[in-house]
């Protein structure tokens, strides 16, 4: 399998723990490129038409998009049960969470493609708050929910803590962890120090 890849995507990382987790890294060669919205790499585009990442080429049934049709085709390939449960009530719950999580990542981005990629007197505060208001809404919304979580990996609990993950790496001055104890404590115990994290620290 060959990845679409560049380290300081969070939807990347996701992939990239999944696989960690799953221990079917070492099947997947990473392909380093870079690209942005107004600006595509072709190699990239011929995979995945929208010219995002991450993508995935398999060895199957071709080119695989996007972070949660990947991650959820890597647990099946795996076998696993509890990356993503086949049925059942857990098994709308972890994708429920990924879908939150992803959203907090979309808006995250979006922000930080605002800032660095528009020109200033381009920019619109106004949107920026929008969109700073639905990441504040999810993370209260993932600490009502924090002692649920579990430190069991999951789709949802991966993206959950991408999702975190970014906002240090990218907004680490508006400090996700206030006013989110729970939530904090969740992290710092389950996901800070893990392996899989430490292994793919976003670069650049």
């Amino acid at each position: 399998m060959k990845l679409f890849y560049a380290s300081a995507s969070p939807f990347v990382r996701k992939v990239l723990i999944v696989a960690l987790e799953l221990g079917i890294n070492d099947r997947i060669q990473r392909i380093d490129v870079a690209t942005t919205p107004i600006q595509s790499n072709p190699d990239l585009a011929a995979a995945n038409p929208l010219g995002k990442l991450p993508a995935l080429v398999t060895d199957d049934i071709g080119a695989l998009y996007d972070s949660a049709v990947i991650c959820e085709y890597l647990a099946a390939e795996a076998g696993s049960a509890t990356m993503l449960p086949a049925d059942g009530p857990e098994r709308w719950s972890t994708l429920r969470l990924q879908a939150l999580a992803d959203g907090l990542l979309d808006a995250a981005v979006l922000r930080r493609y605002e800032k660095a990629m528009r020109p200033t007197e381009k920019q619109s505060a106004d949107w920026d708050e929008g969109q700073r208001q639905k990441v504040v809404r999810t993370l209260d919304a993932l600490e009502v929910e924090a002692d649920a979580l579990g430190g069991e990996p999951t789709l949802g609990t991966i993206a959950v803590a991408c999702g975190l993950g970014y906002l240090d790496f990218r907004f680490a001055h508006e400090d996700w962890r206030e006013g989110h104890p729970k939530l904090t404590a969740w992290f710092n115990e389950n996901w800070a120090n893990r392996p899989s994290m430490a292994d793919t620290a976003p670069q650049g």
